[in-house]
């Protein structure tokens, strides 16, 4: 096997984040390109339309016009973007402009890394080429079963599974410089499942990796919609309750409509704390919402507020832990905002 046995967020060499809090630019910015998806996963918010229409959630695609203005935007701060994530609820690649997307941001000067999560159903010959041409940095492809009858159980969609895994293999031989990261949640495979898919993907990808399904969207149940039970974190760690979430202090993310909401995993719009249509992201950023926001975690407010108490990002995903240094960031962040 060539690839790595490795999870596609990087563990390693992580900038301390009470080095540099406050940020004047965020290391990270997620854009939904679309947020509906042509599978209706058991285990994600979206793949429950009925769900979805009960929260009011606007559902479609992001307009080129205003992904454009979100990228000029990117100028009004201090340094690149180190991280362009086009993806947060959907499946990003029924963006008909996907590349387009890709290469205008790339073609700004305003972002240093572009990468995408996809299911993989739509990794067509046809459909990658001009994404890998636009210049993508990685692409994250989510495997949803081992055989076209798993993809049915667990997506409600029919798949068939030969060809994905082709399409995926055309994907590799293609690639160029971009990364390519695969991994499935282990908590539907058997152990003879887990060892075909080593043997399986381990010839087509730079990363391949085993996750467990973790609690991390906001008052949706996994554990009872996938029916299974959750007993370690997502990438095999010790489950822990985390203070502060250190998302809202490097990242921000655009929804499809516009609106910005505080939290990459906000899919009931509970937490928008401005619309790049009308303002600036640098607004946005360092505005009244996000810092009450970020005050509030540090004074160990989180769970106040039912939306960010009922996150499991942060007791199952291995966030960067900042709970330490609170006392220390909350003076420093009160000096700044003087």
């Amino acid at each position: 096997m060539s690839a790595q046995i490795k999870p596609r967020i990087n563990l390693e060499n992580r900038t301390p984040l009470e080095t540099v809090i406050p940020l004047a630019t965020p290391f990270v910015l997620f854009v939904d390109p679309v947020n509906t998806c042509n599978f209706q996963c058991t285990f994600c918010p979206t793949g429950d339309r009925e769900l979805i229409k009960s929260t009011g959630r606007w559902q479609g695609r992001l307009d080129f016009e205003i992904y454009k203005k979100i990228i000029d935007d990117l100028a009004d701060f201090d340094q690149p973007l180190k991280v362009l994530r086009l993806y947060k609820e959907g499946e990003p690649l029924l963006h008909t402009r996907f590349a387009d997307m890709v290469r205008y941001a790339k073609a700004s000067g305003h972002v240093q890394y572009i990468d995408t999560t996809t299911n993989g159903y739509l990794l067509t010959p046809d459909k990658v080429g001009p994404i890998l041409d636009a210049g993508i940095d990685r692409i994250n492809i989510s495997v949803d079963g081992m055989s076209s009858q798993q993809f049915w159980d667990f997506t409600k969609t029919h798949v068939d599974f030969d060809k994905f895994v082709n399409n995926i293999r055309k994907l590799y031989e293609r690639k160029g410089d971009c990364e390519i990261c695969i991994k499935i949640p282990g908590d539907i495979l058997s152990e003879d499942d887990k060892m075909r898919f080593f043997g399986t993907f381990g010839e087509m990808a730079d990363r391949v990796f085993i996750e467990n399904f973790a609690p991390c969207w906001p008052t949706f149940d996994v554990e009872e919609r996938a029916g299974i039970q959750i007993t370690e974190g997502i990438y095999g760690n010790t489950i822990e309750e985390v203070s502060t979430c250190p998302y809202i202090f490097y990242s921000m993310a655009v929804n499809t409509d516009g609106t910005v909401s505080l939290c990459f995993l906000d899919w009931a719009r509970k937490l928008v704390i401005g619309d790049a249509r009308t303002e600036s992201l640098k607004d946005i950023w360092n505005g009244e919402a996000m810092h009450r926001h970020r005050i509030a975690h540090l004074r160990g407010c989180r769970k106040d507020d039912p939306t960010c108490a009922a996150c499991g990002q942060l007791s199952h995903c291995l966030p960067d832990n900042i709970d330490a240094h609170a006392p220390m960031l909350l003076e420093r962040m009160n000096r700044s905002s003087g």
